[in-house]
């Protein structure tokens, strides 16, 4: 028997449709990616595109990783929050390090003696009692007070998979020991911390403690001597370094220096936790605002509030501007604000845009493929908002990185090298000849600043405006620098020998070779805007692409005459900018970060006079006189400084700029109502054109339906 769909059965179900369509109205959020529980809740949320290679405070020397550890470890002293240029100031010590300089045989000098009577620095440093570590299986004990996991049976190890398979996870107070333990894993050959070639040139007994324990267990350096680091008292330990080198109190605010407890190593080395990846590179421990505490590489990371963390305010000071910027609102209140941070595993670019302009992600750096629809350029050339940004409310962040990318010369190169007068006016024709205001344009989205010497704004010594312009390449003009014109490039490069460009010894245009690992097909408009800027003054320039460990073996061995190189500032002061021209750090001769093999003795003697000085107008002077050779001598076309912008929703609040701090994320606040409103009204499930779409179906099939009942009633007639 055939059933009749009859009229009223349609009716019935388009009213069904159109009852559900207005109930499906008030549903939102149709696409939040995140589980309902996560709601409301004061999580922060960014992403990851790979796992961190290493979350061992010892090892870790990348950006990537140090946006995880240094939430998590802490060394004795941190950068002050707000504050302009960067200032130190204690985290777990209780006040910035006592130093006081000795002779050769240990006794006391005065603060102003000589610095060639300074044989040795000792930094005496405080730590604050009762800070505690995060709860961890390492340190947990029985009733008896032996360790309940340092020696791990075979039942016990077939049924762990993860470190949260321990079920106990007990906690001890931070004493000065851990410091000075983690100061000896720097030394331990086995570690491989990148920095432990240049340590061993700074404290004292470092190479001679390595070559003595280089066999022993990593937790058996608890018990080995280390003369220059020792451990005074539980809360108090002495680092006696070679010589005056200011500069080590930096060291002291980067997580290379942050206390490490022994007993996670000696977890940590038994060989079955290690084939389970149970390791100090997967599961850190430390005394900070967060613990890690879900890892998965293939999906996500998990940064949760330490329930032990020990008090800590937000900043009560700022730099001017700081308190109507809203910087200062949540000035002395606790931290940190946030109780967890999620991290999503996002390769590609364009997934994790459309999800922060859906609200969430909570912040968001510019893509290139993005920039036109995040930013524009006003008349003056300053970025604003698109109009869509805008309506989101979203906030524009931009600051000058303490970073340099420039085009270097080798000094050794017969060619383009050397102090005579011919190859000085050659570097000096190029370097007006590239135009790194046009590359900014093309190549960095106009993100970036150049370059007019090689300190970087936010480093002391840096020179604003027309005190600090490169005399030699621009020109003051309407109250901005202003490149020179390519005729004076040419007259420079006649006065060099090469009149419009020709090299007398062949008759043909100079030949000028530019070495780079920029090989790819995306590479090719820049390795020809490069040759384009060298036909300006008529010298063909020949790209000699190569793999990168080719590249580094040519810089090595100075076989390289043009690269391009970039330094990211260790610390906030000159000396960590200068040293990379500073002649004994020589890459060819020393193995050194003098990349071009610079030597100028006068720069290195006014160097060595600079280094050890503190701030104020008499380094500003030697300072500027560095800065004045450098221009004269032209090692470097210095580049440009790049420009950081980052996108923040409405929501997300203190995030000052501030590169050189890595642990920011304690201070960072969101406003989840806030959040929790804008996803709503930007997420809001649309269902009136499904609704249309229905009706207009219905519409059709009404008369269909019609004359299928007329037949019907025929037929049984």
């Amino acid at each position: 028997m055939v059933n009749n769909l009859s009229f009223p059965k349609i009716s019935n179900f388009l009213l069904t449709l159109l009852m559900f369509s207005q109930t499906a109205c008030d549903i939102s959020q149709l696409n939040d990616p995140y589980p309902e529980a996560d709601r409301g809740q004061s999580i922060l949320y960014s992403s990851f595109s790979e796992r961190p290679k290493h979350l061992d405070p010892a090892v870790s020397y990348s950006s990537d990783e140090y946006g995880f550890i240094a939430q998590i470890y802490e060394p004795p002293l941190q950068y002050h929050f707000l504050k302009r240029p960067y200032q130190l100031q204690p985290l777990t010590a209780a006040q910035l390090p006592m130093v006081r300089y000795l002779d050769k045989q240990g006794q006391p000098l005065l603060d102003n003696a000589p610095e060639s009577d300074v044989a040795f620095s000792e930094y005496l440093i405080d730590i604050k009692p009762g800070i505690q570590y995060q709860p961890h299986p390492a340190f947990s004990k029985d009733a008896q007070g032996q360790f309940l996991y340092h020696q791990l049976n075979q039942q016990q190890l077939s049924s762990i998979d993860t470190l949260s398979d321990l079920t106990q996870a007990q906690s001890r107070e931070l004493v000065a020991e851990d410091y000075v333990y983690q100061i000896k894993r720097l030394a331990y050959p086995k570690t491989q911390s990148p920095i432990a070639e240049l340590m061993a040139g700074y404290i004292d007994g470092f190479s001679e403690f390595a070559q003595a324990n280089a066999g022993i267990a990593i937790q058996d350096l608890k018990n080995q001597p280390l003369r220059g680091v020792v451990a005074v008292n539980d809360h108090q330990y002495r680092i006696r370094i070679k010589g005056k080198y200011p500069q080590f109190q930096y060291w002291l605010a980067m997580p290379f220096f942050a206390p490490m407890p022994w007993e996670a190593d000696a977890f940590y080395a038994q060989p079955e936790l290690k084939n389970k990846n149970i390791t100090l590179d997967w599961y850190p421990i430390g005394t900070g605002p967060y613990w890690l505490e879900e890892n998965n590489p293939n999906r996500r990371m998990v940064l949760s509030k330490n329930p032990n963390y020990h008090a800590d305010v937000y900043p009560t000071e700022g730099d001017a501007g700081d308190q109507e910027a809203g910087w200062l609102n949540d000035a002395g209140k606790a931290l940190p604000f946030v109780d967890k941070v999620i991290y999503t595993l996002e390769k590609e670019t364009i997934p994790y845009w459309a999800k922060f302009l859906q609200g969430y992600y909570d912040a968001s750096g510019i893509a290139s493929d993005s920039f036109d629809q995040a930013v524009q350029f006003s008349g003056s050339g300053d970025p604003q908002l698109t109009p869509m940004m805008q309506d989101k409310h979203i906030q524009l962040q931009t600051s000058v990185a303490t970073s340099v990318f420039y085009m270097g010369f080798n000094m050794l190169d017969p060619l383009v090298g050397g102090t005579t007068e011919q190859a000085r006016k050659l570097r000096q024709a190029i370097a007006i000849a590239v135009d790194y205001e046009e590359f900014i344009a093309i190549f960095a989205n106009g993100r970036g600043v150049a370059a007019q010497g090689i300190l970087p704004p936010g480093i002391f010594g840096y020179q604003d405006g027309e005190a600090g312009i490169n005399p030699l390449v621009y020109q003051w003009q309407n109250g901005k620098p202003q490149r020179k014109t390519i005729d004076k490039a040419k007259q420079l490069l006649a006065d060099a020998g090469y009149p419009n460009g020709i090299d007398p010894k062949t008759g043909q245009a100079l030949l000028l070779y530019f070495d780079t690992t920029a090989t790819g097909a995306d590479d090719r408009a820049l390795m020809n805007w490069y040759r384009k800027q060298f036909e300006k003054l008529g010298i063909q320039l020949v790209i000699r692409g190569t793999d990168y460990n080719r590249f580094q073996e040519k810089m090595r061995t100075g076989a390289a005459q043009l690269f391009v190189w970039g330094w990211n500032a260790d610390y906030p002061d000159p000396e960590n900018f200068f040293f990379l021209l500073y002649g004994p750090n020589s890459k060819v001769k020393q193995g050194g970060e003098n990349a071009g093999n610079y030597s100028n003795p006068e720069f290195d003697r006014l160097f060595e006079q600079m280094r050890n000085m503190s701030n104020g107008p008499e380094r500003q002077i030697i300072i500027d006189r560095m800065q004045s050779i450098l221009r004269q001598d032209v090692p470097w076309l210095f580049g440009y400084y790049p420009k950081d912008f980052a996108l923040l929703h409405s929501w997300y609040k203190n995030l000052k700029p501030a590169r050189m701090i890595s642990n920011r994320l304690k201070y960072s606040r969101i406003d989840t109502e806030l959040r929790a409103q804008k996803r709503e009204e930007w997420n809001r499930a649309e269902f009136w054109p499904l609704l249309l779409g229905i009706l207009g179906l219905g519409i059709l099939i009404y008369p269909a339906t019609k004359a299928y009942r007329r037949r019907q009633q025929e037929t049984q007639s």
